[in-house]
């Protein structure tokens, strides 16, 4: 049984928490799969980009997420760069299929900046962080609205506040 909720988005909008938060509020699991992908390394993201470089990353990444969509977790919550790959964009679409919830959380650069501290060691946003984001964002928005069962805007809300859209719109259906 593939997961109940799968959540996508960029840094700073709050997958990590509010995948928890969900997880707690429906007594399921929750799996982070930028930790696990840290566990499976033995160190920490910014280390594998510094040492190994991106394309070893997100070939760790991809193997992880593919063996997360295909357990039966409750809460999923992918890296933001996760739904690059187009295997894992299939992936993602199969498990729709078997009933998982795609659940993008946006968020705009206002709200992500001060959330994910854009002077802390984040590989992709290295130089001028604001402009990398944006330029990310522009990359990855249309790949994360055509994924997405449910868009929730995190950016004016409560972590709590955006649990409820979802669990409220997951009940509705």
């Amino acid at each position: 049984m593939p997961p109940r909720f799968v959540l996508i988005g960029p840094p700073g909008a709050g997958k990590s928490t509010i995948g928890a938060m969900l997880a707690r509020r429906l007594n399921i699991s929750f799996v982070d799969t930028d930790k696990k992908i840290t566990a499976r390394a033995g160190k920490s993201i910014s280390d594998i980009f510094v040492d190994d470089g991106e394309a070893a990353f997100r070939s760790v990444e991809k193997v992880v997420v593919a063996e997360e969509l295909q357990k039966d977790v409750g809460v999923l919550a992918l890296g933001g760069g996760a739904i690059l790959d187009a295997q894992t964009q299939q992936e993602i679409e199969l498990v729709k299929v078997g009933g998982s919830r795609v659940v993008f959380l946006d968020v705009s650069i206002a709200t992500a900046a001060p959330r994910i501290g854009f002077n802390r060691n984040r590989p992709l946003l290295l130089g001028n962080p604001r402009a990398q984001w944006l330029s990310l964002m522009q990359a990855r928005r249309p790949i994360y609205e055509s994924l997405a069962d449910l868009v929730v805007d995190t950016s004016d809300q409560q972590a709590e506040q955006s649990v409820e859209v979802i669990v409220s719109t997951w009940k509705a259906s």
